[in-house]
């Protein structure tokens, strides 16, 4: 018996930076299905796909895909630099930076492209998904659909159902999740939902023990990292996350709860500043000019 995931064959992912490009190549590659990537950038466009084929001339040397694999996965994607050029989508998953209006207007757009079947999943880490769906024609064909970043070695999608998701969208995007080979969880639609909720506030006190001079930012990772057994100290996460993620999300959600817990640490907003992003800037907390 056919389910209403299984009318989904073509997937258009909006937005081509790393985390885009990690939702794609796992559609394409996992689930098997056709992927447009949109962004308005050709240069970023290019930089994607050369991450992508990466990526898989990595898994095939790994043994874990052959070349007809890899070919198979590169013919399925597509690309375009305007959602006015996009092919038959089924499903969207927008994955642009934090930024509320510029996601809402993305909405606005694709509402007035795609067919009313089509569901727009946002992969927003914090922002509202009641506010973006208002921009939508459909609202009720709205969802938050939050990958982890790397996404095709992280095994979690948080799914996030606005106030006015359907629950027939809410269906599809969870077993749409599940063909993607993710483990799903469910989040009220609050600043943060769950993982940033609790993971945001621990980075951020973090950098305020560095500001403080508590310890140095290796002392600070090596302490969580043996004492409380995490793969990856809180300052490196942090610079792989991107500090400007960081930042806006401890933005959000100082903003939106009102609580000084989460006002964001005065060495986080100077890092930004100065354009020290983390790894994809090459420097962030710590230098990785030298790795580039």
């Amino acid at each position: 018996m056919s389910t209403s995931v299984d009318r989904i064959k073509n997937v258009c992912v909006v937005g081509a930076g790393q985390m885009g490009i990690g939702i794609g190549l796992v559609a394409a590659r996992v689930a098997k299905l056709n992927v447009q990537f949109i962004d308005s950038s050709p240069a970023q466009l290019t930089k994607g796909l050369e991450f992508l084929d990466k990526l898989l001339v990595k898994d095939v040397a790994k043994g874990r895909y052959t070349e007809q694999v890899r070919d198979e996965v590169k013919s399925r994607i597509t690309t375009a630099t305007s959602i006015s050029q996009m092919s038959s989508a089924d499903f969207v998953i927008e994955a642009v930076s934090e930024n509320a209006d510029l996601k809402r207007k993305i909405f606005a757009e694709l509402s007035n492209q795609l067919p009313p079947s089509t569901i727009l999943a946002t992969n927003t880490s914090s922002i509202s998904i009641t506010k973006i769906a208002s921009a939508a024609k459909l609202p009720e064909k709205v969802i938050g659909m939050h990958f982890m970043n790397p996404v095709p070695v992280m095994k979690l999608v948080e799914i996030i159902p606005g106030l006015q998701t359907s629950e027939e969208t809410l269906s599809t995007t969870l077993a749409l999740a599940q063909k993607m080979g993710k483990t799903t969880t469910m989040s009220q639609d609050v600043p943060g939902f769950i993982a940033n909720r609790l993971l945001m506030p621990y980075i951020n006190e973090a950098v305020i023990a560095l500001q403080e001079g508590i310890a140095t930012k290796e002392d600070i990772d090596t302490t969580m990292k043996l004492g409380t057994n995490n793969p990856m100290g809180p300052l490196t996460l942090a610079d792989f996350i991107g500090l400007d993620t960081c930042l806006a999300i401890m933005k959000v959600l100082h903003t939106e709860l009102g609580d000084t817990k989460y006002r964001p640490a005065v060495l986080l907003q100077k890092y930004v500043d100065a354009g020290w992003l983390g790894v994809k800037s090459g420097r962030g907390i710590y230098d990785y000019s030298a790795k580039m």
